[in-house]
């Protein structure tokens, strides 16, 4: 594997190598000293063209878990503001002898772009609407986690899927492993030319208490120009996980949010208080996956 940029072209077998290293990592976080050598000299560059809190953070963590040195990239206090491009700014810090680049950019492709010139690892941590690898596998990991197995299985995911990176990563992931998966949304934000990817448009109700995972979305207001949905309200009453829509969902479904959410509209409170809601378990094993993504690309070349 020379870079992570999406899921659509990762093999099956990268993908279960990854999770099964990340099973080794997440042990060693609940060791008292949670550091390893495994990649010191490295040099890990955080490259947030957008903002982000859980992902950048969560791969500091993984870099720093696993001994690298790691640099933050902020474009309001970078020569970018002074008219320079993406790619002088690139080959500027390439100079700097730099190993992998963890790259979040408001347009699709940009990590694509950068793989074509660096000899850096290049690892997509979400580019516009496009994809957001990690973010899929964290979610595939915490499943197998919690339901044993990945292939089969019903995943339902539910809200804004137009400006998702993590649906398309999602279904690009779950489709690989024979899975069927739903979208749910206000017609607005899942157009029909989501059925060619391999997803089932469905209404909300139908489908609820009958798959193994539901995951809830972010309605991304930054990415919208001109109105999607009538109103939050209208919005929380057709497509959110009310806490009367959580009493026919059976104990056994995982519900999943990748964050942050918009409580009493996406998610009522109460979904806190089921034994299989994993939205923080996402954040935790998140460290492990993207421990387990660096250690592939830049560990297993030695």
């Amino acid at each position: 594997m020379r870079h992570l940029l999406d899921i659509e072209s990762t093999s099956v077998e990268d993908i279960l190598k990854i999770l099964d290293t990340a099973e080794i990592f997440l042990k060693v976080l609940d060791q008292p000293s949670k550091k390893l050598p495994t990649l010191k000299g490295k040099t890990v560059l955080l490259m947030f063209l957008e903002p982000s809190t859980r992902t950048q953070i969560s791969f500091e963590m993984a870099a720093k878990r696993l001994s690298a040195d790691t640099v933050s990239f902020s474009p309001s206090r970078s020569s970018m503001q002074k008219g320079e491009t993406l790619l002088d700014t690139l080959l500027n810090l390439q100079a700097m002898e730099i190993d992998a680049i963890v790259v979040r950019a408001t347009s699709p492709g940009t990590p694509h772009f950068l793989a074509k010139h660096t000899n850096a690892k290049v690892i997509n941590a979400g580019d516009g609407a496009h994809e957001h690898p990690t973010q899929a596998l964290l979610d595939a990991f915490t499943v197998r986690k919690h339901l044993g197995r990945l292939e089969g299985l019903k995943i339902l995911i539910v809200g804004d899927i137009l400006h998702s990176r993590v649906a398309r990563s999602n279904l690009f992931l779950w489709r690989k492993f024979n899975c069927e998966v739903y979208f749910s949304g206000p017609p607005t934000l899942v157009p029909k030319e989501f059925e060619k990817l391999g997803a089932k448009i469905v209404e909300l109700d139908e489908y609820i208490d009958k798959v193994d995972v539901i995951m809830a979305l972010r309605l991304q207001r930054e990415r919208m120009e001109g109105s999607f949905i009538p109103s939050q309200r209208e919005y929380r009453m057709f497509w959110g996980i009310t806490s009367e829509r959580l009493r026919r969902i059976p104990e056994s479904t995982l519900i999943m949010h990748p964050g942050p959410v918009n409580w009493g509209m996406e998610m009522d409170w109460e979904v806190n208080e089921r034994r299989n809601t994993v939205i923080l378990d996402q954040v935790r094993n998140g460290v492990a996956v993207r421990m387990s993504v660096l250690y592939h690309l830049l560990a297993r070349e030695k």
